[in-house]
C-alpha cells in the first residue's frame, strides 16, 4: 500500500469554472468579444468610456448584504479611521444586538450615500463633504 498522496491534475486544478449569480451575465466572454468586435481603426484617440453606465434602477439600492462577491477593491484607512470603524460594529454588536462585520458596514454606508447622491445631487452629504463646506 502506498503512502503517497493523490493529487489532481492540473488540468482539474486550473479548469474553467462559472460563478453563481442571480443577474445572468450580459457580456459576452472575451474571447467571443474579440471575434465579434470590428476592428477600430481610431486606435490613436482617446477613448473617456468603452463601457455603457450602469444605470440603477429600485432594485440595486438596496446593499448585497451577505453573500459571495466577486469584485474587491483595497481602501486604505488611518488608524483613527479604522478604529471608529471597529467601535461602529462593536457598538451595533452590543447596544443594537446586530453581528455585522466591517464590509458590511461598509457597503450598507455606500448604499447610503449613493442614494442620498442620486436624490440630492449638489446638495448631498457626499458632494458638501467632498467640497470641503
Amino acid at each position: 500500500m502506498s503512502r503517497r498522496v493523490s493529487l489532481p491534475g492540473a488540468d482539474e486544478l486550473f479548469r474553467q469554472t462559472t460563478t453563481l449569480s442571480a443577474v445572468p451575465s450580459q457580456t459576452p466572454s472575451p474571447i467571443e468579444d474579440m471575434q465579434t468586435a470590428p476592428i477600430n481603426n481610431n486606435a490613436g484617440k482617446k477613448a473617456v468610456r468603452t463601457t455603457p453606465r450602469r444605470r440603477v434602477n429600485s432594485f440595486d439600492k438596496s446593499p448585497s448584504g451577505r453573500e459571495r462577491h466577486d469584485e474587491k477593491i483595497t481602501v486604505y484607512l488611518s488608524p483613527e479611521e479604522l478604529y471608529d470603524l471597529e467601535q461602529a460594529r462593536l457598538a451595533l454588536r452590543g447596544d443594537l444586538g446586530l453581528a455585522v462585520d466591517r464590509g458590511r458596514i461598509v457597503r450598507e454606508s455606500l448604499a447610503i450615500i449613493i442614494a442620498d447622491l442620486e436624490t440630492k445631487g449638489d446638495q448631498s452629504i457626499i458632494a458638501r463633504r467632498l467640497r470641503g463646506k
